[in-house]
This record gives structure tokens, sequence and C-alpha cells, in this order.
């Protein structure tokens, strides 16, 4: 059982130290901070609160990490209401199973120091792709149980919980081929590190293959998943291009809402010269004029799904890693240029 004295032995400072550090306290220098850490990581040690998980006593409280994706401070519009639903589900699974749920939002710059402490006070994290380095996820695991969510374990050995993204935007993307004749589109994507913006990419670029259509590279341009952002892609799109393309697949619904006012200002009208279509399938989504195409995924069931495995893996420590991904359905609606209002459609294929 790794402790502070080891970390403190290892690092050459005092356990004093080592304690300041963790707290994100004073009283040391940048070198001495990056070696602790670098130690901390090493070892895989939690500060005490993790005792407690070593000899298997719970306090009843399970953790939520998220990366933080606003870019522009504390902005509504940059709230990543995909996040909401998720936590929504994870509290209903946690509250049905007696416990409580922290929640804990990461920035780049403090998001380490944050992650450790977090996974002091609870029983086991749920940690949303991207909210962690690999290296720091992998260390945080040999001290408290954890679940991937939204990104796939492979590498890890960890639980993970996800949506099947690629198989619902092939779908969508092939509807905006097959049905409308489409042949000319464009991809925004999420964060660049975001498995589900990578992989609904991946299902882009299958419909485009098997239609025999070019398949790009990479996105035509990035929008961080946020609605500013795909006001800032949809700019940028538009102003290296000669002409828009007939259609836009927006990797979350959130950019695409964002993208709105911007092809209006730019005097195009949607549908009738560009179709645009979203991933989640929020509740804003079917309020828009016109009423957003998108992939349904079941958010909160994501939450629950992820919360239920994490407590599992917390009572049967020993058990092999499980992956659990649901399924996708399209949800057709005005924005693509068919002509009913709403009404999923044909349901993408999953697997648990």
């Amino acid at each position: 059982m790794v402790t502070i004295y080891e970390v403190a032995r290892r690092s050459g400072v005092s356990t004093a130290t080592v304690s300041r550090v963790m707290r994100d306290g004073r009283g040391f220098s940048a070198a001495t901070r990056d070696r602790v850490l670098a130690t901390v990581g090493e070892l895989g040690w939690v500060p005490n609160g993790s005792a407690r998980g070593l000899v298997s006593k719970r306090v009843g409280i399970v953790g939520l990490l998220f990366p933080d994706l606003a870019k522009s401070g504390d902005a509504e519009e940059d709230s990543p209401l995909y996040v909401d639903q998720v936590i929504r589900g994870a509290e209903r699974a946690a509250t049905a199973a007696g416990d409580a749920v922290l929640i804990a939002a990461t920035l780049r710059s403090s998001g380490r120091q944050l992650a450790y402490s977090l996974a002091s006070k609870v029983d086991g994290l749920v940690v949303l792709a991207s909210s962690l380095a690999d290296e720091d996820l992998a260390s945080i695991a040999r001290s408290v149980p954890v679940v991937l969510l939204a990104g796939g374990a492979a590498g890890h050995n960890l639980d993970s919980v996800g949506a099947d993204n690629r198989a619902g935007t092939r779908e969508l993307t092939s509807h905006l081929i097959q049905a409308h004749g489409h042949r000319d589109l464009a991809f925004l994507s999420g964060p660049a590190d975001a498995p589900d913006s990578v992989e609904r990419f991946e299902g882009y670029r299958d419909a485009l293959v098997a239609a025999g259509l070019p398949s790009p590279p990479a996105p035509d341009a990035g929008g961080g998943f946020t609605e500013t952002g795909g006001e800032r892609a949809m700019k940028a799109l538009l102003a290296r291009r000669e002409s828009p393309p007939q259609a836009v697949v927006f990797a979350n619904d959130q950019m695409a809402i964002g993208s709105m006012k911007v092809i209006r200002s730019a005097g195009l009208r949607v549908p009738a010269d560009m179709a645009v279509t979203g991933f989640d399938d929020i509740s804003l989504s079917r309020h828009l004029r016109p009423a957003l195409t998108t992939v349904s995924q079941p958010m909160r069931e994501l939450g629950e799904q992820a919360v239920r495995l994490l407590l599992d893996r917390i009572d049967h420590p020993r058990r092999q890693p499980r992956s659990v991904v649901l399924p996708t359905e399209i949800v057709i609606r005005r924005s693509c240029g068919c002509r009913r209002l709403a009404g999923a459609t044909r349901q993408a294929r999953g697997a648990t």
C-alpha cells in the first residue's frame, strides 16, 4: 500500500510539503511541485481519503469528472447541455443506490490536481473522455475504481460506457446523400481529442465512401462542441469556400444551433440553400425554426449506466472490464429538407 511517506521519500521532501502540493497550497517551488506530482503519478497514490477505499470502506459518494468546454468564460451558450443530461442520469442511478454524487469540471491548467483531489473523496470515479491525460487516468485508476464515459477504454483496461456514434452519423449522412441527393457535404467537429467527435467523423466518412464520394482526411473545421464554437466554425467554412456546401453535418447539436445565425447573416436559408444536421437531440433542437434533424443518443441512460457499472466495479473489483455501447437513432426534422416536422426514424445499431 503506497503511503504519503513513500511519496515524500521518493520526492525528497517532507510529508507536509506533499500535503501542501496536493492541496494546491504554497511554500514550495515549481520544481518541487512538479517532482511531487510526477512521483504521485508514478506510484498511483491518492491523498488520504483513499485509505478508506484501500481497506474496503465506503463513504457513499461517487465522483463525476468532466472537461470544461467553455472558451469564453461563463457564457450561458457555452454550457455543455449534453453533460447536463448525463449528470441527471448519473444522479438518478446514484440516488437509487443510496449514494451521493460529487461533480467537478476540469480545466487544462488545474485538471490534474482537481482529479486527484476528487479521487480522494469518493468511492470511485466516472470520467468523461478527454478530461484527463492518459497517464493521470491510469494512475488514478490504480487507487480508485474508474469508469470511462464516452470514450473507448482500449489501452486503459477500464470499464467504459458510450453511444454508437459511428453508426448514428453514418445513418444520418446516408440520409442526406440518398434521400436528398446531396454530393457536396462538410463535417464540423468537436474538440480534436474527443473520442465521440472522432467516431462521428468516421461514421460520416463511412457514408461518403459507401456512396462513392471523396472521403476527406480531416473535418472541414472544428467548433469545440459549443454554440460559440459552432459560429466560429461556420464563419471559417464559408470564408474559405466560393460557394456553400449543400449540407453540413455537425458533431453535436449545440454547434449546429450556433451556426444558424451565421448562415442567416450570410443570406442563406436552411434547408433551401444548406441542409444542417446535429447530434445528441437536446431539447432545444426540436424548438428551432427549422427544427433540427439530428441523431438521438440516450444521454441520461449513459450517466445511469456509467454509475451502475462503477458501483458494480466497487463491489466486484476483480471482475473483467466491461464495455457498454448504447444504440442511437436518427430523428428527421425540417433542417435536412424533409417535410415531416419530427419523428424518430431508423435505429442505428448498438451493442452491449
